[in-house]
């Protein structure tokens, strides 16, 4: 009896928990400190499939290990250290290896001597140190909720900055699922101008959240929606801060930066004990910081961006906006001029993504009239909008540089007014309110469409060419395309009369010459060969498949042009032309350092995901090697060649052909036996080239002096061994992140 209750105590002494933390105390790993509610708990753990010890905060009893808060996220310990949370003799919390007696990591008070410390976690989850000689509730030394790490408590939790001291309160993402440490992205005021909130990765602004405007940020107004949440801007010139707080009492609401950047809002229920995930941040292309760059709003069509300049502003590089790089925004048309600057106006968009306000002026108690004057008498001043939109609005934002990183939203976007000079304010508002010139230019268009069409048709009917030319024409209405159309004569012109010095290549549908237009846009042009049938079939997929579809990673169809039995797709030009030049070339593969060869391979993969998932439609590309990738100035990789594209329709999910086409070496054996292909089709197919812009070999050429592989067989082999790393590329030895090439 005496050995059991012996057993017993050391079982409890070993497991005890305490609700709260005094000097002549200590919490040893496996002992933890419990909030008086019971929901939270202090003590230490590992991470799944580490060793390594944290302390930390954490919901108590509830599955699986959610994590709120680490204090040595930087500095862990190691299994069987022997960790001990204690006071020193100044009242610091200090987390020491019990081995060594080497500290950790210490909450830094800077205040003088306490005599009565005392920690406690509240029911908030926030890790207290308070004198316990004082008992004023929010009276703290030191908080763990002003060093937060990748979750934030939406029940009393703040970001912001202390303007007096310079602390700053933000969160940073963990690196990993499993690792703690700080990872790349972080959430953060940024106080310069009127104050908004930022998602960087690392020193860079990948998500603008936006400013405060009374009821939300502008850049989110979709979270207005919960009324579960509430959220206020404290701004003062001793402090900036957002701060949160929850209606329902009966909840927690976390809201966590993830290692890969996205934003995650869970509710936990005292009652329950359950967590529901009400908004995982998913991010479209507009979110991208300055997407569109400067004067220009981005509109997400479906799952494509589109930027468009604002009204009175004209393309900075025209022939690069009409490829979709955007990034170099707008510029204006006619700039103001300062001596009658009083004559100009403003044009108002509605429901958008207030500009970045990094420069802007705002004032908290002008109207929204004498904003309006304000702006009028400074040349500089671009637009204004209200500071705060409840009650009316209020509150004047006065913008004297570059509008940046606008969006349109389908509905509670902010209200702003932008500049525009008088000489061109009349013929915007015509166009703005009466669309007289579109609607001139429409009609006129119409009638000559009209009539060049039936000129043609004439004419191919005269010739006995109609034939050639209604088998593409019922492509085109059949499958409603709506893709500009060129004449022959400008395309001849343009490539010097398919001169043999413009051409580019060939592949198995016809030659492809570039071309120059007059204006100077540069243009690859395909001629479709009749004789074998497969061109009517390639004119066919190529308007099906890429006139419907816009992204960045696949090339982009400019127009068509058909004359008798001449057919051509006309596509934008692509200077470094296909990765095969690059990868399979000694001198050029040089070029391709490992931050490029990881930038292509997730550029492809970007493209693929988009044609299997994300696009109105399932396509299944069926020959994706290297020479169908091509690459831009930037070395940015786009998917080329849909000739032999399939589109699964409703819940397909694979199909079959009779007739195999493609390219030895990336078509996968079900596909090359038994003609069954799917989205694994191009997956193996993506797997294929990955392993070349890896290695710098190509696959069906490889040898190896050991065995009789091919390159897939040779890096089945390395895995198997341990050995993945000698696949690698000579010249990137020294070069690259073995992480990321595994």
């Amino acid at each position: 009896m005496l050995f059991i209750w012996f057993i017993l105590f050391s079982y409890i002494a070993t497991c005890k928990s305490l609700y709260s933390l005094e000097p002549n105390q200590s919490i040893h790993d496996g002992e933890t400190l419990v909030s008086s509610d019971g929901t939270f708990e202090v003590g230490f753990f590992s991470p799944k499939d580490s060793t390594n010890r944290y302390l930390g905060v954490w919901f108590r009893n509830v599955s699986p290990l959610t994590i709120l808060w680490v204090a040595n996220r930087e500095t862990p310990l190691q299994k069987n250290s022997g960790g001990i949370l204690k006071f020193d003799s100044k009242g610091v919390l200090m987390l020491l290896n019990g081995t060594t007696n080497t500290t950790f990591w210490s909450s830094n008070v800077t205040t003088k001597e306490v005599k009565n410390p005392i920690a406690r976690v509240l029911d908030s989850g926030n890790l207290v140190v308070k004198n316990g000689n004082f008992s004023k509730e929010k009276q703290f030394l030191w908080q763990s909720f002003d060093y937060p790490c990748d979750s934030l408590s939406l029940n009393a939790m703040k970001l912001g900055w202390d303007l007096v001291t310079g602390h700053e309160i933000f969160l940073s993402s963990w690196k990993s699922k499993v690792d703690p440490s700080k990872g790349e992205f972080s959430l953060r005021i940024y106080p310069k101008g009127y104050p908004q909130l930022f998602k960087f990765k690392g020193f860079e602004r990948k998500f603008r959240i936006g400013s405060w405007n009374g009821v939300g940020f502008s850049g989110y107004p979709k979270h207005i929606l919960n009324q579960q949440h509430r959220f206020r801007l404290v701004f003062d010139e001793k402090q900036v801060y957002i701060e949160t707080e929850i209606t329902d009492k009966s909840i927690i609401s976390i809201y966590k930066l993830t290692p890969l950047g996205h934003g995650q809002v869970s509710v936990f229920t005292r009652k329950t004990r359950n967590w529901n995930v009400i908004s995982t941040g998913e991010e479209d292309e507009c979110e991208n910081y300055a997407m569109c760059g400067a004067y220009s709003i981005c509109n997400m069509d479906g799952n494509v961006p589109i930027c468009k300049c604002l009204k009175g502003y004209v393309p900075k590089f025209p022939r690069q906006w009409n490829i979709s790089y955007w990034s170099n925004g707008c510029v204006p048309k006619n700039k103001s001029n300062c001596e009658n600057s009083y004559k100009d106006g403003f044009l108002k968009y509605s429901d958008i993504k207030l500009p970045d306000t990094s420069l802007s002026w705002f004032s908290k108690i002008m109207n929204l009239e004498e904003c309006k004057h304000s702006c009028l008498k400074n040349c500089s001043c671009t637009a204004y909008a209200n500071l705060d939109i409840r009650n009316g609005g209020s509150g004047c934002l006065l913008w004297f540089d570059e509008l940046v990183d606008i969006r349109k939203f389908s509905q509670m976007g902010q209200d702003l007014y932008v500049r525009v000079p008088a000489s061109q304010l009349d013929d915007l508002l015509i166009n703005g309110n009466g669309n007289k010139k579109k609607l001139v230019g429409i009609t006129v268009g119409v009638i000559s469409f009209g009539f060049v069409t039936f000129i043609c048709i004439m004419i191919y009917i005269k010739r006995g060419r109609i034939f050639y030319k209604k088998h593409y024409e019922n492509i085109l209405r059949r499958e409603d395309t709506d893709v500009p159309t060129f004449d022959l004569q400008i395309i001849a012109k343009a490539t010097e009369n398919f001169s043999s010095s413009n051409k580019l290549g060939e592949g198995g549908f016809g030659p492809v010459y570039k071309g120059i237009l007059a204006c100077g846009q540069e243009l690859a042009i395909k001629k479709l060969s009749n004789k074998t049938g497969q061109g009517l079939e390639e004119f066919k997929n190529e308007m099906v498949i890429i006139a419907k579809l816009q992204h960045r990673n696949l090339v982009k169809l400019i127009g068509y042009c058909i004359q008798g039995e001449d057919v051509m797709l006309i596509y934008e030009y692509l200077p470094n032309k296909s990765l095969d030049n690059f990868i399979f070339d000694e001198n050029k593969r040089k070029m391709l350092d490992w931050f490029k060869r990881f930038n292509i391979i997730c550029g492809i993969a970007r493209g693929l995901l988009y044609l299997h998932r994300d696009s109105r439609l399932r396509i299944i590309h069926r020959d994706l090697k290297p020479s169908n990738i091509l690459l831009d100035e930037n070395l940015d990789p786009k998917i080329s060649d849909f000739g032999l594209a399939r589109t699964l329709l409703g819940d397909q999910v694979e199909a079959n052909t009779t007739r195999v086409a493609g390219t030895y070496g990336y078509m996968p054996p079900e596909y090359v036996v038994r003609g069954r292909f799917s989205m694994k089709s191009d997956v193996f197919s993506y797997g294929v080239i990955v392993l070349e812009i890896i290695s710098g070999k190509k696959n069906r050429e490889f040898s190896h002096a050991e065995h009789s592989h091919n390159l897939l067989g040779h890096a089945w082999r390395l895995w198997a061994e341990g050995s993945e790393l000698e696949l690698l590329d000579e010249m990137l030895w020294d070069k690259c992140i073995p992480s990321e090439v595994i």
